[in-house]
């Protein structure tokens, strides 16, 4: 993908407060029964449901020189391990299991006019609980800087919806689907029918954002159905691995 070559600065004001909601729902589901049995799991529940932060806590995820729209760039660890321990007394950044390219902290300037820059980002982060783990698909979200007066707009940091969302470990491992986990202030839609100097869509984003975690997505991907056609045509074997999970999240 092509990075335009307008560049733009991100600051944030050192005083002022931003109040933020903190959400868990109960967890509707998992395969063996771990939200019913395990007593960490089935009384999962947010630290606080509101607090205060200066709004200098976000510029943990602002560029530490000046950025194009497209362009990616690490979070500082601080602020985020701050923000989540309103969701839970113990996040950790480091992923007890995986080793691989899946751990990190990432965000992409998505758009941007004179008034307002748009960042999306994407986290990868888990939960210690008492006698295991919980970990989520990732935590995706929005941070948008009014530029004008260099404070947050809008800020929504959250576990996204999927058939299964959580990879869960207490003795062995499960998985399971939580409707609710995030942190947000402001009004979502504050942007609606606004005009970009430059952008990319948000689908274009996560995807930036997802290329920074997982190498196999830079696979060219194929139907079963293509594969065979591809096999024919090129006279090759296909070789099938087979997994129970998704390859582009945590949540197995």
């Amino acid at each position: 993908m092509d990075i335009p070559s307008n560049r733009i600065t991100l600051n944030l004001k050192d005083h002022g407060n931003v109040s933020i909601k903190g959400v868990i729902t109960p967890i509707e589901h998992t395969l063996s029964h771990f939200h019913i049995e395990w007593e960490a799991l089935a009384n999962l529940q947010v630290v606080e449901p509101e607090k205060q932060y200066q709004t200098s806590i976000f510029r943990s995820f602002l560029p530490s020189e000046s950025v194009s729209v497209g362009e990616c760039w690490k979070i500082e660890e601080t602020g985020v391990l701050e923000l989540l321990q309103q969701l839970n007394p113990e996040p950790n950044l480091d992923m007890h299991i995986d080793s691989g390219d899946s751990r990190g902290l990432w965000t992409c300037l998505r758009a941007y006019n004179d008034r307002y820059a748009d960042i999306a980002f994407r986290i990868h982060a888990e939960f210690k609980l008492d006698g295991g783990w919980l970990t989520p698909s990732q935590f995706a979200g929005n941070l948008i800087v009014d530029r004008h007066n260099q404070q947050i707009a809008f800020f929504k940091m959250y576990v996204p919806e999927g058939t299964v969302n959580l990879d869960i470990n207490w003795d062995s491992a499960d998985a399971g689907f939580c409707s609710q986990i995030e942190l947000t202030t402001g009004t979502e839609n504050i942007l609606q029918d606004t005009d970009f100097k430059e952008e990319i869509t948000q689908e274009t984003a996560e995807r930036t954002l997802t290329l920074c975690f997982y190498k196999s997505e830079q696979i060219n991907w194929v139907s079963p159905f293509k594969a065979i056609e591809l096999s024919e045509d090129q006279v090759k074997l296909i070789h099938i691995i087979s997994t129970d999970g998704p390859l582009k999240d945590e949540s197995c």
